[in-house]
């Protein structure tokens, strides 16, 4: 792998874009209705708990990716094809999220332009940028932390002065029961986009502080978490719960309500900022994972030389994965969760997890 070393602020804030990414820009957890935001905070402290398996797999590998400690734990060839089935995962999710991104500048700002020309320049861009490195990304994410917080905020002051907000619309509270609550939390918000924290066993290795990895994580999966909730809570109470679970993008529906005195209006722009910068970050990780994966596996000496196609694969999977939005989005919430999320997320890590803890028991129980 690239011998890149980050520091755990740069950590802490890859953590955070990543996280929020595409989560804050689709309707989650819309089946719970206005309970939404239950859903996201068991789906948090669902992902805490994901979280510290790979933490105690990183703990007894601390200087190797993903696929490189799965060979160590289950034998070569089974490890190699395991590896090999995460860097498919890795590819999919990003092709998911350059979907995600596509569509949504292709059916507001840019309804004229080609799908597959709106997500070739997104990913264009991302090639370049992984092509001089991880240490340059995390550097970048710096730099856009604080763009996407100061925009977050200009807009939270812009909602909260426009009197959009009406919290009655978050009423009445647990109106259908658990019952819905539980059933988003384990088919959506466990997985999207706290479970997704699973690339980031393919990116600790390269933090300069490990000590700090940990608490370092988990804040940044906390505070996405709370992020998340209140832009959830937000887009219920202007919105209603109805406009809510039917719109596609419902942040973009609230944003587009801002109006203040007749002159300020129309700050889609906010969101269309945003979308840009998380859609980026999300892209890239999963995308330098599944790069950094492959040349792992394939004992790839410069892994620069697997950028550029895998990239295109990512490219057109984006645009093959579905004929269509409607299909894109059942996809993500009936196939995904159930065949892909769950076995790469939790079964399989759970599993690395209790062969290293019998293998590292073995050893202290075993003579010297």
């Amino acid at each position: 792998m690239e011998k890149a070393k980050i520091s755990t602020t740069q950590l802490f804030v890859l953590v955070v874009l990543f996280e929020m990414g595409s989560a804050i820009l689709v309707g989650i957890a819309a089946d719970a209705k206005q309970d939404a935001w239950m859903a996201i905070l068991l789906g948090l402290a669902g992902g805490i708990m994901i979280f510290l398996v790979y933490y105690k797999l990183y703990m007894y590998y601390p200087n190797l990716p993903l696929t490189s400690y799965v060979q160590e734990i289950t034998g070569k060839w089974l490890g190699r094809l395991i590896g090999l089935l995460y860097i498919v995962y890795f590819i999919y999710l990003a092709a998911r999220v350059l979907r995600d991104f596509g569509e949504l500048l292709a059916t507001t700002i840019y309804n004229s332009t080609p799908l597959f020309v709106i997500n070739s320049l997104m990913i264009i861009t991302i090639i370049y940028a992984i092509h001089k490195g991880f240490e340059v990304l995390a550097r970048v994410g710096e730099i856009y932390f604080g763009v996407v917080y100061l925009t977050a905020i200009l807009g939270m002051l812009l909602i909260t002065f426009s009197g959009l907000i009406h919290l009655g619309n978050l009423k009445p509270i647990l109106e259908n029961g658990l019952k819905p609550v539980i059933k988003t939390f384990l088919t959506q918000t466990i997985n999207f986009p706290f479970g997704e924290m699973v690339v980031f066993t393919m990116l600790l290795p390269f933090v300069n502080d490990k000590e700090k990895v940990k608490i370092v994580c988990l804040s940044g999966m906390i505070l996405s978490g709370i992020n998340i909730t209140i832009t959830v809570v937000v887009n219920i109470s202007v919105l209603g719960v109805n406009l809510f679970s039917k719109s596609t993008f419902p942040l973009l529906t609230t944003v587009g309500r801002i109006q203040i005195a007749d002159f300020i209006e129309r700050l889609d722009v906010l969101f269309m900022l945003y979308l840009v910068i998380g859609a980026f970050f999300k892209i890239a990780i999963y995308y330098y994972a599944a790069v950094a994966g492959a040349a792992d596996i394939f004992q790839i000496s410069n892994q620069g030389k697997l950028g550029f196609p895998i990239g295109i694969i990512v490219l057109f999977a984006s645009i093959t994965i579905a004929s269509n939005y409607a299909e894109h989005i059942k996809e993500g919430l009936v196939i995904v969760p159930t065949y892909l999320h769950w076995p790469f997320q939790i079964i399989i890590p759970s599993m690395l997890l209790m062969i290293a803890l019998f293998r590292n028991l073995k050893k202290k129980k075993s003579p010297s």
